[in-house]
């Protein structure tokens, strides 16, 4: 299982926004810059993230993107799934109809399993969680606890 491009550039726009988007709205133009990403491909994303009720955008010259929650109740689990859609390793575990033999199959538990580990852990770091990281690397020391 491969993450795209879509949900690494997601989460760290999202990161972005977490990090300067506490007062003001923080424009695409900003996190591009910061953050290396084409402004296109982060209206695209943005469009999804908006759609998809993590972040609001507010329209002016002063305007830009903010969260629509607090960066601790956001989390990693639901960026990703909002940008790539299931991260399921295999589709049959969505969907027990793609293969006729999912009554005896060993190894669709494994990938069900699989899927649960990762959702779980996922759900487990919040993007206020991953700013922090941001923000501890970028003064050159990270706490592991």
């Amino acid at each position: 299982m491969k993450i795209s491009t879509k949900a690494r550039y997601g989460i760290r726009a999202l990161i972005d926004v977490a990090i300067h988007g506490a007062e003001n709205p923080v424009s695409l133009g900003e996190i591009a810059e910061r953050e290396a990403i084409s402004e296109k491909y982060l209206e695209h994303l943005f469009r999804q993230l908006k759609t998809s009720g993590i972040v609001r955008s507010v329209k002016g010259s002063r305007g830009g993107y903010l969260l629509t929650r607090s960066a601790d109740k956001i989390t990693a689990y639901e960026i990703i799934a909002a940008l790539e859609g299931s991260l399921t390793p295999v589709d049959c575990v969505d969907d027990s109809g793609l293969c006729d033999r999912v009554s005896d199959c060993v190894t669709r538990e494994l990938w069900t399993e699989l899927k649960l580990v990762i959702e779980n852990y996922l759900k487990s770091k919040t993007l206020a969680d991953l700013a922090k990281t941001k923000e501890e690397l970028s003064k050159g020391f990270v706490y592991h606890i």
